[in-house]
Formats: structure tokens, C-alpha cells, sequence
């Protein structure tokens, strides 16, 4: 709820919901669990940087900041090995000559794992971590990839330009960008049947706004927010149901119960907003 403050004096950078549970990633460097109202240290990590989790077999997985993944069970993180050896590692790079990161990881309708490597595109794993495959042109440059629960094969993603949906689980994708103010994108989520997409001029931001468009058209997405200096952040958008959330680098969050269409100011004043989840409680 907002206008409660709980992990008070830590930096919150990735946030996720699963089975009644709140998963948190604590100063780039722990993960934690709230169960009953009660959060408790998972495990920590300080090297290198944890960037991203996802609540997952009874644990979490993490991305770090020198693309790696690791598996987070009580007291105890251990690394994917088989991440090390994913097809294409030697080409990943970033822009500005440091390391590739992991940034978004999504769990897929029939079990498999998709793991955004910023910049290396999307892989894909069907054995639980033992291998991977490439899915997508690393140069579309992915920000967050979603994988949509109970359908099969759907998987969207927020690359800086479009949007990215592929059918088949990633062996092929098509982008869209009609009706963007600009092309790049970094966070994209599901409200309801309703695609939610953050873009912007470019990676400075400058005119960052929230757009829509129903799941599966071919039109033109729906500018639905006035622009911002600051890009909507990976991480930063998030929906349940037609009940969906952004938040901002300066502090405030809006909130819109009908799957984008309106929104509202909901708080102000914040510390920047690294991370958001939704959950519609009066479901």
C-alpha cells in the first residue's frame, strides 16, 4: 500500500510478486522475502552486483552486473553454470565498453526461462539453466523481455526500437513502433488483454511516455500519459489485471485501474523509483 515504508534505509532495485510473496533485491547485493507480513533475509551476494531477480522454484534467480545468473536459495547463492557457456557470449557489449549486464529474466507458460543480456539479446532455456539459445538480433538492444502467463509461446519485449512480440518462444520476432513519439523503449507489461509500453527519445530520455495497444493488433499504439524529462525505467511499469503502475525518477507514482486508458497521481515526493510491482488485491 503506498504511504507504508518498509526496508527503510536500504536501496529496493528489483521487485517481484509469486505465490503471495514479495521477493526484493536489497542494495544490489541480497535478496529478500516478505511472508505474512514479515521480510527476512534470502541470501546475499556483494560480488558482482545483483541487477535482476525472478521468484523461481521455490527460490529466486538473479542476473548480475557482469552477466552472470545465479540460483538464490536459503543462505546460499550458486551460479548457473551453464549461463557461462550460452552461444554468442563473446559478442555481447555495451555502448560505453563495460560489461554486459543481466537485466530481465521471465519465466515462460511451459517452464522455460528467457534471460535479457543488455546489450546480448534474449536467450532461452529449456532445461532449467543447463543450456541456452540465442533468440533475437542482439542489436535491437532489449531492456526487458515478458513472458505472458498462460499463453504459450508469447513473449514481448522493450528494445530501444519497438516493441518485440514473438509467438513461438523466440525463434522468430516482429517489431512495431507505429504511433510512438520515439522508438526507444524500456519497459513493457500486460494489463489484461492490454500491452503496456514505456518509450522515449532515446536513452537520456526526453519526452518518455506510457503507450498502449490491444494484445495481438497490428495498429498503431495509443499515447495514454503526458511526457517526461526522465525515461519510465525497466522495472518500472508493471500491471495485474486492468490494474497497472509506473513510477518515476522523481519520485512520483501513477496508477491507472483500467488497463492504461487513465491515470491518476497516486504519490509524489518519493525517492527515485527503482522498481514497482502490482497486485490487485480486490481480485
Amino acid at each position: 500500500a503506498l504511504g507504508v515504508s518498509e526496508l527503510g534505509g536500504h536501496a529496493v532495485s528489483a521487485l517481484a510478486a509469486a505465490g503471495g510473496d514479495l521477493w526484493a533485491l536489497v542494495d544490489q547485493a541480497a535478496v529478500w522475502r516478505r511472508r505474512d507480513g514479515e521480510w527476512a533475509e534470502v541470501a546475499a551476494d556483494t560480488t558482482p552486483r545483483l541487477r535482476c531477480l525472478l521468484p523461481w522454484d521455490g527460490g529466486a534467480l538473479a542476473g548480475t552486473a557482469e552477466a552472470h545468473l545465479v540460483r538464490v536459495g536459503p543462505g546460499a547463492v550458486e551460479p548457473v553454470d551453464g549461463f557461462e557457456r550460452a552461444p554468442g557470449r563473446g559478442d555481447w557489449f555495451t555502448p560505453w565498453g563495460g560489461h554486459p549486464a543481466v537485466r530481465t529474466i521471465a519465466a515462460g507458460a511451459e517452464g522455460e526461462l528467457y534471460v535479457n543480456v543488455h546489450v546480448g539479446g534474449i536467450l532461452r532455456s529449456d532445461d532449467e539453466g543447463a543450456s541456452w539459445r540465442p533468440t533475437i538480433d542482439i542489436r535491437s538492444d532489449v531492456h526487458e523481455v515478458l513472458a505472458v502467463p498462460g499463453r504459450p509461446g508469447l513473449v514481448l519485449a522493450a528494445t530501444a526500437v519497438g516493441t518485440a512480440t514473438s509467438e513461438d518462444g523466440g525463434a522468430s520476432w516482429s517489431f512495431a513502433h507505429d504511433g510512438l513519439a520515439g522508438r526507444y523503449c524500456r519497459a513493457v507489461t500486460l494489463a489484461g488483454d492490454t500491452v503496456l509500453l514505456s518509450a522515449s527519445d532515446g536513452p537520456r530520455g526526453g519526452d518518455a511516455a506510457v503507450y498502449r495497444r490491444p494484445l495481438g493488433s497490428d495498429g498503431p499504439f495509443q499515447r495514454c500519459t503526458d511526457g517526461f524529462e526522465r525515461n519510465i525505467d525497466t522495472g518500472c511499469l508493471a500491471a495485474d489485471g486492468e490494474l497497472a503502475a509506473f513510477g518515476t525518477e522523481d519520485g512520483r507514482v501513477f496508477v491507472s485501474r483500467d488497463a492504461g486508458a487513465s491515470w491518476k497521481l497516486e504519490a509524489s515526493g518519493l525517492p527515485a523509483v527503482q522498481a514497482l510491482v502490482v497486485t490487485d488485491h480486490d481480485k
